[in-house]
C-alpha cells in the first residue's frame, strides 16, 4: 500500500487533526482577557512615543536647517552687525531659548540674545572638520541639557562668525491629557527633559526603570526590533509594562529617533535620542468569556467528531477492508465459501457483484440473474456518508464562524484608547499647525533678506535654496503689489496677475482639482511685493498618515474636508454627521472653550472619534481648521474582538481540517469506488474486453487487480466451455466443410 493512499491516512489525519484543533481550543484560545492590560493598550502607548519621537525629530531637524539657511541667506547678501543677525532671526523665530553670535577666529562673543551660553562648550578648532558644524548637546550646571546649533555666517573681507542658538529638549506640541508623562533620553538612557512628571517618588521610580529599559531595547537594529513587513515607524520602537498600584498599572512606550524613511539618517537622529512615554491604565476586568465557553466548544468537538470518524470507520473503512479480503480469496481460487457482502453503499454492489463471479466461476446455472437484491442500506452511496460526516463536523464550525462571540456594538473599549485617540489627534492638530507655521516663518525669513538691491538672478537662487530645503513648497515666486512676477522657482504660479490686497498670511482656495493652500510673508524692502509659497496638498496628507488613527480628515471652519490620510474628494462633507456633531463640540468657545473631544460611536459598528481644533496661534490660526480621526474599533486588540477573531479562527480551523481530510477521502476513496462498483458490475453482466487497471496503490486497487484476476479466469473457462462443446460427439460439421 502506498503511504499516503488507502483509507487509513484520511481517517487517522482526520482524528489527530481534530484532536488537536480540542486541546488547542481548551488550553490556548480561550486565554483572552487575561493580562494586566488590553495588548490594544500597550500598542497605543508605543504609537504615542513615535509621534512624540517624530514630532521631536521634525522639530530639530527644523530648527538646525533654519539656522544654516539663514546664515546661508545672510551671507549671500550684504555684510551686517551680530545684532542685527539675531535681532532678524528672533522676529522671525521665537523658539530658541538663546542665541549669540561669536568671532571664530578670536573667539570673542560678537552679540547675544536670550539665556546665557555655555560658549565654554565649544571647541572653535575643530570647525573645519566634516562634523564641526554639527548640533551638540550640552548640560548646564543646574543639571538641565540644552542643544547647541550652529551656522556659519562668512563675507569676503571679514573675519568669519560663528551663528549659535539653544533650545531644550523637550518633546514639542504633544498632547499629554491626564496622568500621562513624557521625557527624552540620552543613548545611555539619562533623561535629558521630561514633561508631565510629578515630584511623587514613585513616579521618579518608574521613570528612571522605563528609562533603563528602553535605551537597552533601543540599541538593538530596527529590522530586528519589528515583524517582517509590519512598516510604520522607520526605528526602534515598543512598549512596556510597569508596576502596579491599587488596580493601576504604569505602561509606557518607546521610540528612537529616526528618519523619514527606513536607513535615511538626519542631523537630529545622530544624537541618538529616544523618547518614552508612559500612563497609568486600569487593570482587570478584560474577559469577555470564560474558560467554560471553550472547553465546552472542546468537548463538542471530541463527540461531534468521534461520530464523523466511527461512522466513516463502520460505513467505509471496515467494509473496504473485508472486501478487499473476501476479493483476495476468491481471486485466489477459494470459491466454496460464499462472500461476505458489505451492508452499506458501494461496497455492498461490489461484494454481491464478487459472489455472483464466484457463482460463476463454480459454473452454477442461472448464476448471472440468480443474485440477492440489494437492500435499501446499499442504495446509500459513500458520498452520502462522507457528506453526512461534513454536516456534523460543519455544525460545530458553523456556529463559531457565524453566530456565538459577536462583539456588537455593546463591546467594551478601555478608557485609555479613547483617551489616546484624543491627545493623538490633538497631537497630530498642533503638527499640522507647526508645519504651517514654519512655511510662512521660511517665507518671513526669505523676505527679510531681500533687498532692492537684489536682482532677478538672486532672488531665484535664494527660492531654489528654500525650495530644496523644505519640501513643503509647489512653488516659490516674488509677487510685486500690481500682480507680476519678479522670480520664481518650482511649479507655474496660480496667482501671477493679481494685485495684491489685504489678506491672511495663509490661505486656502479651490484650484480646480485640489485644495491651494498659499502662504504670504511681507518684502518691505521691495515696494509692497510678497514672497509667495504655494504649499503640497500631499505634505499636508502625507502628516496625517499615521498608523492606529484610522481615518484622519482635516476639515476647515464649515465642516469641509481639506485633506485626508486616505482617498477623498476636496471641499465635501464628513461622512458622518456624528462626526460633524464632534467637530462643533470640539470649536466651542464657551464652557471649556475649543479643545479636543473624542467620543465612541456605536451606530452600526463600533468605533473610536476624535476632533481637536488648531489652536496655539501663528499664521495658520486663522483657517480655523480642525482634525478629525475615525478608527474602527474592530481593528484593535481588545478582548470583545481579540474573543470574537479567536472564535471565527477556530470555526474557520475546523472547516478547514472538515475539508481537507474529507476532500482528501473523496479523491481517493470515494470517487475510484464509484467506479469499481460499475466495472465489477460490467464484468459480472458479460464484459469480458474491458481489462481492469488499478488507480492507486491501496485496498481499492487491490480489489481492482483481484477482479482482473478473475475476469481472466472467466475468460479461460469459457475457453475451456467452447473446446468442450467442439468435442461432443454427434455434433453438426460447420456450414462449408466437406
Amino acid at each position: 500500500m502506498s503511504l499516503l493512499g488507502g483509507i487509513r491516512p484520511p481517517i487517522a489525519v482526520l482524528s489527530a487533526l481534530l484532536l488537536a484543533l480540542a486541546a488547542l481550543t481548551a488550553f490556548q484560545l480561550g486565554h483572552v482577557g487575561r493580562g494586566a492590560v488590553a495588548p490594544a493598550v500597550l500598542t497605543s502607548q508605543q504609537y504615542f512615543a513615535e509621534d512624540g519621537a517624530i514630532a521631536l525629530r521634525a522639530s530639530l531637524d527644523e530648527s538646525i536647517t533654519d539656522i544654516s539657511r539663514t546664515a546661508a541667506l545672510f551671507s549671500a547678501g550684504e555684510p551686517v552687525s551680530p545684532d542685527s543677525v539675531l535681532d532678524k532671526l528672533g522676529s522671525v523665530y521665537q523658539k530658541w531659548r538663546g542665541t549669540a553670535v561669536v568671532e571664530i577666529a578670536s573667539g570673542r562673543l560678537q552679540a547675544q540674545r536670550g539665556e546665557n551660553l555655555a560658549l565654554t562648550a565649544l571647541d572653535l578648532g575643530t570647525l573645519n572638520t566634516p562634523a564641526g558644524l554639527a548640533p551638540r548637546l550640552v548640560r548646564l550646571e543646574n543639571g538641565e541639557v540644552r542643544l547647541l546649533t550652529l551656522g556659519l555666517l562668512s563675507w569676503e573681507g571679514r573675519p568669519q562668525q560663528l551663528l549659535i542658538a539653544s533650545s531644550s529638549l523637550k518633546v514639542p506640541g504633544v498632547s499629554l491629557g491626564k496622568d500621562r508623562a513624557i521625557a527624552v533620553l540620552d543613548a545611555s538612557g539619562q533623561v535629558l527633559g521630561s514633561r508631565g512628571t510629578g515630584s511623587s517618588e514613585r513616579e521618579e521610580q518608574q521613570l528612571a526603570s522605563f528609562a533603563k529599559s528602553a535605551a537597552q531595547k533601543a540599541k538593538q537594529h530596527p529590522l530586528q526590533s519589528k515583524d517582517p513587513g509590519s512598516g510604520g515607524f522607520a526605528g526602534v520602537s515598543g512598549s512596556l509594562l510597569g508596576d502596579a498600584t491599587a488596580g493601576h498599572r504604569s505602561v509606557a512606550g518607546y521610540a528612537k529617533l529616526a528618519g523619514p524613511a527606513p536607513g535615511v539618517g538626519t542631523d537630529a537622529t545622530a544624537l541618538g535620542l529616544t523618547v518614552v512615554s508612559f500612563v497609568s491604565a486600569s487593570e482587570g476586568g478584560l474577559a469577555v468569556t470564560d474558560s467554560f465557553f471553550w472547553i465546552a466548544a472542546a468537548g463538542a468537538l471530541l463527540v461531534l467528531g468521534a461520530l464523523a470518524v466511527a461512522l466513516l470507520v463502520i460505513t467505509v473503512q471496515r467494509p473496504l477492508l473485508q472486501l478487499f479480503l473476501e476479493s483476495r480469496r476468491i481471486g485466489r481460487g477459494d470459491l466454496h465459501r460464499p462472500v461476505t457482502v458489505p451492508k452499506y453503499a458501494e461496497t455492498a454492489r461490489i461484494g454481491v457483484a464478487l459472489d455472483r463471479l464466484r457463482r460463476q466461476l463454480l459454473g452454477e446455472p442461472g448464476a448471472p440473474a440468480d443474485h440477492p437484491r440489494r437492500g435499501r442500506r446499499s442504495r446509500i452511496g459513500t458520498r452520502a456518508l462522507v457528506a453526512a460526516c461534513a454536516v456534523l463536523l460543519l455544525a460545530w464550525s458553523a456556529p463559531l464562524l457565524l453566530t456565538l462571540n459577536r462583539a456588537g456594538t455593546s463591546a467594551k473599549v478601555p478608557q485609555t484608547i479613547v483617551d489616546d485617540q484624543r491627545e493623538r489627534t490633538d497631537t497630530l492638530a498642533d503638527r499640522v499647525r507647526r508645519a504651517l507655521n514654519e512655511g510662512h516663518a521660511d517665507l518671513t525669513s526669505v523676505a527679510s533678506v531681500l533687498s532692492a538691491k537684489t536682482g532677478p538672478a538672486e532672488m531665484t537662487a535664494v527660492l531654489e535654496r528654500t525650495r530644496s530645503e523644505h519640501a513643503r513648497y509647489e512653488s516659490l515666486y516674488v509677487l510685486k503689489a500690481d500682480g507680476t512676477v519678479m522670480a520664481r522657482a518650482g511649479g507655474k504660479p496660480h496667482h501671477a496677475g493679481a494685485r495684491k490686497t489685504a489678506r491672511e498670511p495663509v490661505t486656502v482656495s479651490d484650484s480646480g482639482n485640489e485644495p491651494l493652500i498659499t502662504e504670504y510673508a511681507d518684502a518691505p524692502a521691495l515696494g509692497g511685493a510678497v514672497v509667495v509659497g504655494e504649499l503640497r496638498i500631499d505634505f499636508i496628507n502625507a502628516l496625517l498618515k499615521r498608523p492606529g488613527m484610522g481615518e484622519v480628515r482635516v476639515v476647515d471652519s464649515k465642516h469641509r474636508v481639506i485633506g485626508s490620510s486616505t482617498g477623498y474628494r476636496a471641499f465635501t462633507g464628513l461622512p458622518d454627521p456624528r462626526l460633524d456633531e464632534l467637530v462643533t463640540s470640539a470649536n466651542q468657545k464657551s464652557g471649556k472653550g475649543p479643545g479636543p473631544r473624542s467620543s465612541v460611536l456605536r451606530r452600526g459598528a463600533t468605533s473610536i472619534a476624535a476632533a481637536a481644533p488648531m489652536t496655539g496661534g501663528g499664521a495658520a490660526q486663522p483657517l480655523e481648521w480642525t482634525v478629525v480621526t475615525l478608527q474602527d474599533a474592530k481593528g484593535l486588540e481588545i478582548p470583545a474582538y481579540t474573543t470574537q477573531n479567536r472564535t471565527v479562527l477556530t470555526g474557520l480551523l475546523g472547516l478547514t481540517c472538515a475539508v481537507a481530510c474529507l476532500g482528501w477521502l473523496h479523491i481517493i476513496v470515494v470517487r475510484p469506488l464509484r467506479t469499481l462498483a460499475g466495472r465489477a458490475e460490467a464484468l459480472v453482466d458479460g464484459d469480458r474486453r474491458t481489462v481492469l487497471y488499478p488507480t492507486h496503490h491501496d485496498e481499492i486497487g487491490a480489489v481492482t487487480r483481484s477482479l482482473e484476476v478473475i475476469r481472466q479466469q472467466l475468460q479461460e473457462q469459457r475457453k475451456r466451455d467452447a473446446g468442450a462443446a467442439d468435442r461432443t460427439p454427434g455434433r453438426a460439421a460447420p456450414a462449408g466443410r466437406n
